[in-house]
């Protein structure tokens, strides 16, 4: 961009550039400012309104957010729900659920090799992954209920990028100290305790990451002999590539990007304005009270020229993310609530009543500003969106349980063959070949019953059985949680014809569970 004192072409100063704060800038409106990409304008479209503010930068560098330490309900609550999560996370690998002399016995495991999926005492098979998908069905509706009702709240305390990036922050804290103490040390030049300072929160930082990865893979093989074939070097080397990875990912996350994931990586910002409006309940700064802004000691000169907000930007300082609620909803915001602990704190100090800065609805909010009284939290829950989602999430939860408790462990697939169809025996009977495959979904070897019914005439007998024991119902053992492929062989008299027939399976337990699967049977045609 030209110097301002730089003459135009008709001669004098260029009064449309200024230059402030030793930031050169123009007061040609946005269209017409031919500038280089640093320089900002003062000045507006004609048809636009006037700027109160430069515009801002599409892209900057990344500001560092040293969030301060807080104490509140809503901070301990954090505390709570991460120590909660965090266990589950890290210990869920070593739990222990008896399941039998034929089953693993860790309590939720990813048994990737067998194909099943165990926690406790449930058995998911392949077959079964409508049960998976049913789960994440009720995750995103869940998800919907929570923020149409009260907001990003899982952002703000359940999203594992909002954990661990928390569990790295007190890291941060209890190595460098609290706010101001870590603003001191990063404007400070590298000096050797600067870089041993740091050295040593990043080690703890790569522990953090260590352990979440072996986490991760112990859900995937027997822990106990897991860590003891990691250290020998004798796991597989899936598994060192994938606790390598989720190390690097996990301190890179929520070591270093943390708020930047949730502003610009996740999609659920741009996602949740769909899922709110006017009745949701959201963190919000209640401008008819707090503005405007002034010191305590302004507020008792001058009585009733103020709000309640002195501008001490506690909010700020508390605030995960580094944004200012004051500003309105804003995609940063992760509705974690430490604003509302630091606020309620502050004008418990100042003897002022709390909820400057607190959950309200936009409705609430537009009420309470015209004197009226909010309504209650419940009252606010329980509407007709908040219930829709809450019932339709019921109800899958309702579906899976109902399916899940009555399915059966016996199950019978039957595969007759095509090439040839049949084959005519030397006696003139014929024969046809099917493959069966018996799933016993128990922990424990059964005996179980195969019969052909509907098929006059008909016997049957199988690879292990010889024809010279055929007969219409034969006796299997299928191992424990296996499936168990029968080659099996149906003959009928000559003269049969083509007709369809039923394998029937019946486990001979005290279960007796039976499934039954409807086959053809083929035969020469009649001349």
């Amino acid at each position: 961009m030209s110097n301002p004192d730089d003459p135009k072409p008709g001669g004098g100063r260029d009064w449309s550039v200024v230059v402030e704060d030793g930031v050169t800038k123009t007061n040609e409106p946005v269209s017409g400012a031919f500038a280089e990409p640093e320089a900002a304008t003062r000045r507006h479209e004609p048809h636009e309104p006037s700027r109160e503010h430069l515009p801002e930068r599409l892209y900057e560098p990344r500001k560092a957010v040293h969030n301060k330490r807080i104490d509140g309900p809503f901070r301990r609550f954090k505390w709570l729900v991460m120590l909660v999560t965090l266990g589950i996370y890290y210990v869920t690998p070593w739990l222990r659920w008896d399941r039998g002399p034929y089953a693993p016995d860790q309590a939720v495991l990813v048994d990737l090799a067998n194909r099943r999926f165990y926690m406790f005492s449930i058995e998911i098979w392949p077959h079964e992954f409508y049960f998976v998908a049913g789960l994440l069905i009720m995750a995103g509706i869940g998800l919907f209920l929570v923020t149409s009702a009260v907001g990003r709240a899982w952002c703000g305390y359940a999203c594992p990028q909002t954990v661990w990036t928390d569990l790295f922050q007190h890291v941060d804290r209890f190595v460098d100290g609290d706010r101001n103490a870590r603003v001191r040390l990063d404007a400070a030049p590298w000096t050797w305790g600067k870089v041993m300072r740091r050295a040593f929160k990043w080690s703890i930082y790569l522990v953090i990451g260590f352990w979440t990865g072996g986490a991760w893979i112990m859900y995937f093989a027997d822990a106990p002999t897991l860590v003891h074939d990691f250290w020998r070097g004798e796991a597989a080397p899936v598994a060192y590539i994938t606790v390598a990875i989720l190390t690097l990912t996990t301190v890179t996350l929520g070591g270093f990007m943390r708020e930047q994931v949730c502003i610009y990586m996740c999609p659920w910002p741009r996602i949740q304005t769909a899922m709110l409006d006017e009745k949701s309940l959201i963190v919000t700064y209640k401008d008819w009270r707090g503005e405007p802004r002034g010191s305590v000691k302004k507020a008792q000169k001058n009585p009733g020229q103020f709000g309640d907000c002195i501008d001490c930007v506690q909010c700020v300082q508390v605030c995960p993310t580094g944004i200012d609620i004051r500003e309105g909803p804003q995609i940063g915001c992760i509705t974690c609530a430490l604003c509302i602990d630091a606020c309620d704190k502050v004008m418990k100090d100042i003897g002022r009543p709390r909820g400057l800065i607190d959950y309200a609805t936009l409705e609430d909010c537009e009420r309470e500003a015209a004197g009226g009284e909010p309504k209650s939290p419940l009252r606010t829950l329980m509407r007709p969106r908040t219930i829709a989602y809450f019932m339709i999430w019921a109800g899958i939860g309702g579906a899976l349980l109902f399916a899940l408790g009555n399915r059966s462990h016996t199950e019978l697939t039957v595969a007759p063959d095509r090439n040839p169809p049949f084959m005519l025996l030397s006696d003139g009977s014929v024969r046809n070949s099917y493959t069966l495959k018996l799933r016993n979904m128990e922990s424990r070897p059964r005996d179980m019953e195969i019969a052909v019914e509907g098929l006059p005439g008909g016997v049957m007998w199988t690879d292990t059985i010889g024809r010279g024991e055929a007969s219409p119902v034969q006796r299997v053992t299928v191992p424990a949680d296996l499936v168990r492929q029968v080659r099996a062989y149906v003959a009928v008299p000559e003269g049969a014809a083509s007709q369809q027939f039923t394998f029937r399976v019946t486990s001979l337990d005290a279960q007796r569970e039976t499934d039954t699967v409807q086959t053809r049977f083929d035969a020469p045609e009649a001349e």
